[in-house]
C-alpha cells in the first residue's frame, strides 16, 4: 500500500492560504457567549414508511448566536434528499470552494436499514453540515439557514423544485444533442480543447488524482483489516463453543484447562469484534470520507475547466464582434446601433466570466491549503487511534493466552 503522494507545494501562495485557513479548521463545537458561533448536532435516526418508500429521518438541532437566525435554537426533521439538496445548491452557488462531501446512497436494501449503516450515515451526515457551519463563507449561506430552520413541508417544496428542472422530454433530446454534436467536433479536428497552462495548476491535479488513488487503496486494505478481525473473531467465537463441550467430556484438570481455554476464546471474540467496529468507524469511514472529499474537490476542477473555457471563448467572440463592428462603422450599416449594443452587452458578460474564473481560482488557492491543514489533523488522529487500538488489542491477545500456559503446561506434564 503505497502513501508517499508528495504534498501539493503551495508555499508561492501563502498569502492566499491564510484568510481560509484559520477559520473554517475551528470546530463547532465549543460555543461561547462572547463570540458568534454555530453548532449543529444530527441525531435520533428513525426509520419511516416501508418497501422502497422506507427511508430514514434525522433530528437536526442547532444551536447558534448568529442573529440571523430565528433563536438560539431549533429543531428539525430532515432526510437524506435534503442534505442532497443542501449540498447540491451550495455546488451551484460557491464556485471554487470545496463543498463537503455526503455519504453515498446505499442500493443495497438489506445494507440499507441495517444499525450499522445508520450510525455510520448519522456521522457522516454530521461531519458533513458541522463542515459547513465551521466554513468561514458557507456558514452564511442562505440556503444553509433554510436548511436547518424550514418546516418539513418547505423542504419538500424546495426539493421538488431542484428534481423538477429536467421534465420535458425535449430538454433531455436537447441535452444529448448538444453531447452528441460536441463529440463529433472533437473527432472530426473541428474543437479543440482549450486548458490551461500553468504549472502550479497541473501540480495540483497530478497532486489530487494521486491522492484519490493512494487514499482509495488505504481504503480498501482498511475493510479488508475489518473483515479480517470480524472473521478471526467469529473463528475464535466458534473455536471456543467447541472447546467448552470438549472440556465438559473430561472429568480431569484437563477438562477444566480446556472449559477455560473455551472462555478465553470467547472473550477474546468479542474484543476482536469490537475493534473491528472500531476500525470501520475510525479508521476506514474517515479514510473513505477523504476519498469522496477528493471527488469533491475534483468537481471543483471541473467548473474551474469549465470557467476557464467559458471565458476563452467569450474573449474570442469579443475579437470576432470587434472586427464585425468596425466593418459595419466603415459601411455606415443601418444595424450599427444594433451591432454596438450587442458588443456592449457580450464585453460585459466576458468580463464577467473572467471575474468568475478569478474569484474559482483565488478561492481554490485558500480551499487546498485549508484542506491539507484539516487533512494532516484528521488522518494524524486515524492513524494513531488505529495503532493504539492494535496495540491494546494484541496486549489483551497475549495477556488471555499468557494466563492459560501455567494450567496447559500442568496438563502436558501430567
Amino acid at each position: 500500500m503505497k502513501m508517499s503522494t508528495a504534498p501539493y507545494d503551495l508555499e508561492q501562495q501563502q498569502q492566499h492560504q491564510r484568510s481560509g485557513v484559520a477559520a473554517s479548521s475551528q470546530s463547532p463545537r465549543s460555543p461561547s457567549s462572547s463570540t458568534p458561533f454555530l453548532s449543529v448536532s444530527v441525531t435520533d435516526p428513525v426509520k419511516l414508511g416501508n418497501g422502497v418508500q422506507a427511508y430514514i429521518s434525522y433530528r437536526v438541532i442547532t444551536k447558534t448566536n448568529f442573529p440571523e437566525y430565528q433563536g438560539p435554537e431549533k429543531i428539525v426533521i430532515r432526510r437524506y434528499s435534503d442534505f442532497v439538496w443542501l449540498r447540491d445548491r451550495l455546488f451551484e452557488k460557491y464556485k471554487g470552494i470545496f463543498i463537503p462531501p455526503l455519504p453515498e446512497k446505499s442500493a443495497v436494501e438489506k445494507f440499507r436499514f441495517s444499525a450499522e449503516f445508520i450510525e455510520m450515515r448519522r456521522q457522516a451526515l454530521d461531519l458533513f453540515v458541522n463542515r459547513i457551519a465551521s466554513h468561514h463563507e458557507l456558514q452564511q449561506s442562505e440556503d444553509l439557514r433554510m436548511f436547518l430552520q424550514a418546516e418539513e413541508e418547505t423542504m419538500e417544496r424546495l426539493r421538488a423544485q431542484e428534481t423538477g428542472i429536467f421534465k420535458k422530454p425535449s430538454d433531455l433530446m436537447q441535452i444529448f444533442k448538444d453531447v452528441q454534436s460536441k463529440v463529433s467536433d472533437v473527432v472530426l479536428g473541428k474543437e479543440k480543447p482549450v486548458e490551461e497552462s500553468d504549472p502550479d495548476y497541473e501540480k495540483l491535479k497530478h497532486y489530487i488524482f494521486e491522492l484519490e488513488n493512494h487514499l482509495a487503496e488505504a481504503q480498501k486494505h482498511a475493510y479488508r483489516l475489518v473483515k479480517r478481525h470480524r472473521e478471526l473473531g467469529q473463528s475464535l467465537s466458534d473455536f471456543g463453543k467447541a472447546v467448552k463441550l470438549l472440556g465438559a467430556s473430561e472429568g480431569n484438570s484437563l477438562g477444566k484447562a480446556f472449559s477455560e481455554l473455551g472462555i478465553k476464546s470467547e472473550i477474546l471474540s468479542t474484543k476482536l469484534q469490537k475493534e473491528a467496529h472500531q476500525i470501520l468507524m475510525n479508521f476506514e469511514e474517515p479514510l473513505k470520507d477523504y476519498v469522496r472529499a477528493v471527488q469533491s474537490i475534483k468537481a471543483t476542477i471541473a467548473e474551474r475547466a469549465n470557467s476557464f473555457r467559458k471565458q476563452c471563448q467569450l474573449a474570442e467572440t469579443v475579437k470576432l464582434k470587434e472586427i464585425d463592428l468596425e466593418r459595419q462603422r466603415l459601411h455606415r450599416s443601418e444595424k450599427l446601433a444594433e451591432a454596438e449594443r450587442e458588443y456592449h452587452e457580450l464585453k460585459t458578460e466576458s468580463e464577467q466570466a473572467t471575474k468568475t474564473f478569478e474569484s474559482i481560482v483565488r478561492l481554490m488557492n485558500e480551499e487546498i491549503g485549508r484542506f491539507q491543514e484539516q487533512k494532516t489533523l484528521d488522518m494524524g488522529i486515524a492513524f494513531h487511534e488505529f495503532a493504539k487500538g492494535q496495540a491494546r488489542l494484541a496486549n489483551d491477545i497475549a495477556g488471555a493466552w499468557r494466563s492459560l500456559l501455567p494450567k496447559l503446561e500442568a496438563c502436558s506434564a501430567a
